[in-house]
């Protein structure tokens, strides 16, 4: 499948249907309060649904309880092993080029500022990053699992956020389209599994093809499970390419808002990092992930380090020779990923598990380890050549 500008332009004028049918009938009927306050008991798979629940958002949660027929279990255990052997290095990623490729989008950061509230980057880095690990959890998709309420919250958020900047005309829909729309929760999809695996490979992870494939493909289910239209999706690695390559070149570019999301980003992970001494590696690795033209654009610091994190991928290949030889440092390692991560959400949760809930106003100052065989290593997909 190769999008076209007809077809990328039909997905912005298209939002998620069920949710925002769902979002709106609680806004009617002004039940937007009690739903927030009852949602805040239904945190894991299975468990009956409390009792006073608006109607039309028991309806929603019934249909929206399951993933997919279609979902492979096989690849989906092969994706959760590809995360468990690559914990560190994807959280990384997602951290330090996936959310900053977010900020390269002014109208995706337009609408990051306005929503989320510029005073909390905590909160917006910490919900990404929990939801991922709810994601590649054992139990994710059953009873007990947190991983799809968690979705099915996040679906209503964004419908929330639609229904709240055009009812408070807001956005200007004609030269910006719906507000997450289909094309921006691909995009957005794109960047969180495309993204990241090309991160991984620029910072020199051995990935093999079939780890790759089964991340990927992991995020095509969450995409389904959070409103994005399976028809338009790319279905493999080298339709995300083209479709990733396409999104940037039509929307890529610096903005204000872009610049000051990025600060705070790089200023809460420099609160993360002990001491300061090590404070600069924050900006080298964001600008060594996106690149000197896009690090530019995001104003992201020069610094004495940005050499130095150029030999990352050295020690990191170094890490690995020693964990494929030994199975103790493989579990090491391994361990070292896993508690990084946890050490690393408890940074910025403090301790405490994210809610997420629909906002009633919006703020308006701003309009595997071996599991999987190695022996086919991956290589990104080359970029698209047939042009914007």
């Amino acid at each position: 499948m190769i999008p076209t500008e007809a077809s990328m332009d039909a997905l912005r004028q298209v939002g998620d249907e069920l949710a925002d049918a769902t979002v709106a009938t609680l806004f009617a009927r002004g039940q937007v309060g009690t739903f927030n306050t009852l949602m805040r008991f239904v945190s894991t798979a299975g468990a009956p649904l409390p009792d006073g629940l608006p109607e039309v958002a028991r309806e929603y949660l019934e249909v929206t309880a399951a993933p997919p027929s279609w979902v492979d279990w096989g690849e989906m255990e092969k994706a959760r092993l590809f995360f468990t052997d690559n914990d560190v290095h994807i959280t990384t990623a997602l951290s330090f080029a996936a959310m900053p490729a977010c900020y390269l989008v002014p109208h995706v950061a337009k609408l990051l500022s306005a929503t989320h509230g510029l005073r909390y980057p905590a909160k917006r880095m910490a919900e990404t990053g929990q939801f991922t690990v709810y994601l590649m959890r054992p139990d994710a998709f059953e009873a007990g699992g947190r991983f799809v309420p968690a979705a099915q919250k996040v679906r209503l958020l964004h419908a929330s956020i639609r229904h709240h900047l055009r009812r408070e005309d807001r956005w200007d829909v004609e030269r910006l389209g719906v507000p997450i729309c289909q094309e921006d929760m691909i995009g957005g999809q794109m960047f969180f599994s495309m993204l990241v695996l090309d991160s991984l490979h620029r910072l020199g992870i051995h990935m093999s093809t079939e780890g790759a494939e089964a991340y990927f493909y992991a995020w095509r289910v969450v995409g389904a499970m959070l409103g994005v239209d399976q028809d338009a999706v790319p279905k493999d690695l080298a339709e995300a390419r083209r479709f990733l390559d396409r999104y940037m070149i039509r929307h890529m570019g610096p903005s204000e808002e872009g610049a000051l999301l990025t600060r705070q980003l790089i200023e809460l992970y420099e609160e993360v990092v002990p001491g300061t001494l090590f404070d600069p590696i924050v900006s080298a690795l964001v600008r060594h992930l996106v690149g000197d033209t896009c690090a530019d654009w995001l104003e992201v610091p020069r610094t004495s380090w940005d050499t130095v994190v150029k030999a990352v991928p050295r020690l990191l290949g170094v890490l690995e020779t020693v964990e494929d030889r030994s199975p103790l440092a493989a579990w090491l390692l391994d361990r070292l990923g896993h508690l990084t991560t946890v050490f690393e959400l408890s940074s910025l949760t403090r301790g405490r598990v994210m809610h997420y809930a629909i906002p009633e106003h919006l703020r308006k100052d701003y309009g595997l380890s071996s599991a999987v065989s190695p022996k086919r290593r991956w290589s990104p997909p080359p970029p698209a050549l047939d042009g914007p």
